[in-house]
C-alpha cells in the first residue's frame, strides 16, 4: 500500500489524481487551500472513502508532512491572465510554496524512513512557445509570462534541492488540460459561461494561438504510470497529441452549445491582444509513452459532455 500526499486535491487535475489513487487503495492525505478555483464538492465525494484524509492549508505555510511515499504537488496558481495583472500570489504559491514543501521533505527524520519522492506538476509553458516541432525534456526553459516563469523557477528549485540535499523527484510537464469540473476562467468553461450570459467570447490574438489538449483523466493516468514504474529523478512531458487553433476550439464549443452551426462572428470578440502571448505549445512525450502510457480521451467526444455539464451546472 502506498501513502501519498496530494496538494491541490480539489482542483481539476488534482481531483482526477486523487480519485485514481483512492481507487488503487492507496492512503491519500489531501491538502488544499480552498481558493476560488477549488471545487469543494470533491470533499464530500472523497470523504466517502476510508483511505482519504483532508486538511485545508496553504502549502507555503504548511508546518508538517505526514510519513508518505510521494508528495504529489498540484497546488498552484495557474491562470496566465491573472499572473499578468498581479504575480504576487503566483510567486507565493508556485515558488515559495514549492520551496516550503522541499524543505519539509528534506527535514523528514531519516531514522524513520526514506525521504518521500517529490512529484511536481510543472507545465509545457516553461519551455516557451515553438512554431514548428516539439519540445523535449532536455530543452532549455524560456518562459514568456509571470505564470510560466514562476513554474520554471520551481523546476529549478527542485533540481537544486536534489543536487544539494539528495532529494528525489519527478517533474511532469503536461499540455493544456481540460475536463468537467474546471473553474470557468479557462477557455472551455469560460466560453460556455459567456454564451450562457449572452456575452461575446474574447479570443486573444484573433484566436490564432495553437494549443495541445489533454484530458485531466489521461494526465492522472500518466501520474500512476510513472509512480508504478518506480522511476525517479526524471522529467516527463505529457501531450494529448491533439492540437488546434483556439478559434477552432471555440467554434466547436459554439456548435455544441447551440446543437447546430451558427454565425460564429456573432459570438466572438477578436479585438484583444494578450501581453506575452505564446503562439504554440507542443511536446514530445515519447519518454512517457515508452512506459506504456497513451491518452485515451477523444477531444471532440469529451467536449459534448463538457458543454452539456456547464449548461446545466452554473459556476460562479
Amino acid at each position: 500500500m502506498k501513502l501519498v500526499v496530494i496538494t491541490g486535491c480539489l482542483g481539476l487535475i488534482g481531483s482526477h489524481v486523487t480519485r485514481k489513487c483512492l481507487e488503487l487503495g492507496w492512503q491519500v492525505y489531501g491538502i488544499d487551500n480552498c481558493t476560488y478555483a477549488a471545487n469543494l464538492q470533491f470533499i464530500d465525494e472523497f470523504n466517502l472513502c476510508d483511505n482519504f484524509t483532508f486538511i485545508k492549508q496553504d502549502i507555503a505555510e504548511l508546518k508538517h508532512l505526514p510519513d508518505c511515499d510521494y508528495v504529489i504537488n498540484l497546488a498552484a496558481e495557474s491562470h496566465v491572465g491573472n499572473s499578468i495583472i498581479d504575480s504576487t500570489d503566483f510567486l507565493h504559491t508556485n515558488v515559495n510554496g514549492v520551496k516550503n514543501l522541499l524543505d519539509l521533505i528534506r527535514k523528514k527524520p531519516k531514522n524513520i524512513d526514506d525521504m518521500p519522492i517529490f512529484f511536481h506538476f510543472s507545465t509545457d509553458e516553461v519551455y516557451g512557445d515553438i512554431v514548428d516541432g516539439e519540445h523535449r525534456e532536455t530543452d532549455n526553459l524560456n518562459p514568456s509570462n509571470p505564470y510560466s516563469a514562476s513554474k520554471a523557477a520551481a523546476d529549478m528549485l527542485i533540481k537544486a534541492w536534489s543536487r544539494t540535499y539528495g532529494l528525489n523527484y519527478v517533474i511532469i510537464r503536461p499540455t493544456n488540460n481540460y475536463g468537467i469540473g474546471q473553474y470557468p476562467e479557462k477557455l472551455i468553461p469560460l466560453s460556455i459561461k459567456l454564451l450562457m450570459r449572452d456575452k461575446k467570447i474574447r479570443l486573444h490574438n484573433k484566436g490564432e494561438p495553437i494549443r495541445n489538449w489533454l484530458h485531466a483523466d489521461d494526465t492522472a493516468a500518466a501520474v500512476i504510470t510513472i509512480i508504478q514504474s518506480g522511476l525517479k529523478n526524471e522529467i516527463f512531458n505529457v501531450a494529448g497529441v491533439f492540437e488546434q487553433k483556439n478559434i477552432d476550439t471555440v467554434k466547436k464549443i459554439i456548435n455544441n452549445f447551440f446543437n447546430q452551426e451558427v454565425a460564429y462572428e456573432d459570438y466572438l470578440d477578436l479585438s484583444y491582444e494578450r501581453l506575452g502571448q505564446d503562439v504554440r505549445y507542443a511536446l514530445n512525450d515519447k519518454k512517457l509513452r515508452d512506459l506504456g502510457w497513451i491518452p485515451k480521451k477523444e477531444f471532440d467526444l469529451e467536449l459534448k459532455d463538457i458543454v452539456k455539464f456547464y449548461k446545466q451546472n452554473f459556476k460562479w
